[in-house]
């Protein structure tokens, strides 16, 4: 996937999101804390059910659990963003990833992603969760060596996967307008 002006994203929430803010997003994500956005509507929607129940096992009143907002942005940006884009789930993408998750793996990856507006890639979707969850916990033996690495992108089935857009910075936030949220009944 290659970021361009004009691509419609998806974000999938229990809220309708219509103006994002970076001190509501989790830390501990796939490429840091971030606001995520996908160019796959359907993964937003499943990412609808997600949010609701964590919402609620969070204890935040949700006013209807059998339903959620996916809410549309159009990107626009200049060229003074800095971007990454992981144009596979590979070596380099699945140590990014792990270290987001769990810092204390790759100290050293996360300074050297802490300078980017927008990180893009592979989802590590709630089918291939088991996947990385095993890899940081040593279960393909020590994290970062070859037989690790390998075994879990072998494992990920990378062409499977979709994508996730993160929104590092306020600037990076300047470069996504909101076009609309559609109600998403969970069934």
């Amino acid at each position: 996937m290659t970021l361009q002006n004009d691509l419609k994203l998806y974000h999938g929430s229990y809220i309708e999101v219509s103006k994002p803010d970076l001190d509501k997003c989790a830390d501990g994500k796939d490429f840091g804390k971030g606001f995520y956005l996908t160019t796959d509507i359907k993964q937003a929607q499943r990412f609808v059910r997600s949010s609701v129940g964590k919402a609620i096992k969070n204890g935040i009143r949700v006013e209807d659990s059998k339903k959620g907002f996916v809410s549309e942005f159009v990107l626009s940006f200049g060229k003074d963003l800095r971007i990454h884009e992981f144009a596979d789930a590979d070596v380099e993408w699945l140590h990014c990833v792990a270290a987001h998750r769990r810092k204390a793996l790759f100290p050293q990856e996360i300074s050297k992603w802490g300078d980017y507006d927008i990180i893009t890639g592979k989802i590590a979707n709630d089918n291939t969760n088991q996947v990385i969850t095993a890899y940081i916990n040593g279960l393909y033996g020590p994290v970062g060596t070859e037989r690790a690495d390998s075994t879990a992108i072998s494992l990920l089935m990378p062409e499977k996967l979709t994508d996730q857009i993160c929104f590092r910075t306020v600037k990076a936030l300047n470069a996504i307008r909101f076009v609309k949220a559609d109600v998403y009944r969970i069934v």
